[in-house]
């Protein structure tokens, strides 16, 4: 028979939560309630974040300073007490300059979407550089247009929505 190694008593030494709050409740409880609350938070801003991009590539460009402005303001409203309250003026000088862009007629848009779908043609990797071969002979300010909605596209094309996430 073997001799038994010598146990000691094994005592997890912590460090002190705090005094216990009003009728009891220990602060240990409290201060997971506010992480699970503020780890909510974040979670629903990055998700209001992510949203909001979706939602500003599908709108005009005069309305993407509109809600960029309406965002920036309104946060700056509601964190006015701290340095947040900073963001306030962006805000309202992104919604004063919205009036200032000309707005595009429905013909321009119209135009470009039919542009769009010309270039989606263009869907090999090989196709695209000989396009971008075609595109280098000329100068940007007459090819800018082509160049932005191909950049558009390639930025869709290789977006599958959220990282990790198995839907998109």
């Amino acid at each position: 028979m073997r001799r038994r190694a010598h146990r000691r008593a094994r005592v997890a030494w912590s460090r002190s939560v705090g005094p216990a709050y009003r009728y009891g409740t220990p602060g240990l409880a409290r201060l997971r309630r506010h992480r699970r609350l503020r780890r909510w938070v974040r979670t629903g801003a990055l998700l209001t974040a992510i949203g909001l991009v979706r939602l500003a590539r599908a709108v005009r460009p005069r309305w993407r300073l509109l809600a960029a402005g309406s965002v920036l303001t309104a946060a700056g409203l509601m964190l006015r007490d701290g340095a947040w309250s900073m963001i306030l003026l962006p805000g309202l000088l992104l919604l004063l300059s919205a009036p200032l862009i000309p707005a595009s007629p429905d013909a321009d848009h119209e135009r470009r979407s039919e542009l769009e779908s010309e270039l989606a043609v263009y869907a090999t990797a090989a196709q695209q550089r000989d396009l971008a071969a075609i595109l280098d002979r000329y100068p940007d300010s007459v090819t800018g247009e082509l160049r932005d909605i191909l950049a558009d596209q390639a930025i869709a094309g290789s977006h599958h929505g959220i990282p990790g996430a198995g839907w998109s």
